[in-house]
């Protein structure tokens, strides 16, 4: 603990990341106001940047990015000041503490399978039954006794006289008789139309009521960038940087979060966009886009 405490001490002492711009600041005449105005940020924040108190830039993506554009500005070596910012914030990367210890076993519990084999019963027993009352849907009502009268039927006692004198018979049946008297059907006229009369299948058109947009941002300084589409796809994740044209297409209703806005141009769909003042917070700026 005592090492450590000792090159702590050390490098505050020396002039590390912030401090050392803040030299070749004061070397060069610049003013506070001049770097504040640069990096968009308010001179508080450009203090405690020298202060290397990055905790009061936020994420520390911002304060690498405030950083870089600091150490272009006042002619520092950038690879030595992310150098000594990364040794300065070592502890936050410092990888996870892993053992070879084995994990004691735990005895599996049978009690998932036996509920996952009772669901299953029930689902193929709902199946099955649902078939079963298909089934007899499709089969329908059954069918009702037949009206016709029978052929073998014996003919009234009025038609009869003695044993001996009987009425000759009809030289056709009763069924036959029926049949003869009802008229021949028709066809239907509506069928005959149909099956005279193709009707062309009409053309369905798709239609789609969700819009696209098409996002254009033009960089011209540092800012970190995050663009999500109504879908939850991240179209662009990253830090831009000046000079960056970064074009993205998706589907509404597409997020953006911009961590530093006065360093981005934006353009929806061919337009430019103004970013309203209720959707800035400080330097960083969030909107949605639901199309034109």
């Amino acid at each position: 603990m005592t090492e450590d405490n000792e090159t702590n001490d050390a490098i505050e002492e020396t002039e590390v990341c912030g401090l050392r711009l803040r030299r070749a600041r004061e070397a060069l005449s610049y003013p506070l106001s001049d770097i504040a105005k640069e990096l968009h940020l308010d001179e508080p924040k450009v203090e405690a940047l020298e202060r290397n108190s990055f905790d009061a830039l936020g994420a520390p993506v911002f304060a690498k990015g405030h950083l870089k554009k600091y150490a272009q500005l006042v002619k520092v070596d950038l690879d030595q000041v992310l150098l000594e910012y990364h040794q300065l914030t070592r502890a936050d990367g410092l990888p996870p503490v892993v053992s070879n210890r084995k994990r004691p076993s735990v005895p599996k519990s049978p009690v998932p399978w036996i509920l996952g084999f009772i669901l299953l019963a029930l689902i193929a027993a709902g199946y099955f039954g649902w078939q079963f009352w298909q089934n007899r849907a499709a089969e329908g009502p059954e069918p009702l006794p037949s009206a016709v009268p029978n052929s073998n039927a014996q003919a009234p006692e009025s038609l009869t006289t003695n044993d001996t004198d009987t009425v000759d018979e009809p030289e056709t049946t009763i069924n036959e008789s029926i049949a003869a008297a009802l008229p021949e059907p028709e066809p239907s006229r509506a069928a005959t139309t149909l099956a005279a009369t193709s009707v062309p299948a009409l053309p369905v058109e798709a239609s789609s009521d969700v819009p696209t947009i098409a996002l254009n941002l033009a960089f011209t300084g540092d800012c970190w960038t995050e663009v999500t589409d109504g879908d939850g796809d991240r179209l662009y994740f990253d830090l831009g940087r000046s000079g960056d044209v970064v074009s993205v297409n998706g589907t509404a209703p597409v997020s953006v979060l911009l961590g530093n806005a006065a360093n981005v141009s934006v353009e929806v769909n061919g337009r430019d966009y103004t970013i309203a003042a209720n959707q800035r917070n400080g330097d960083t700026a969030r909107f949605t886009l639901y199309g034109s």
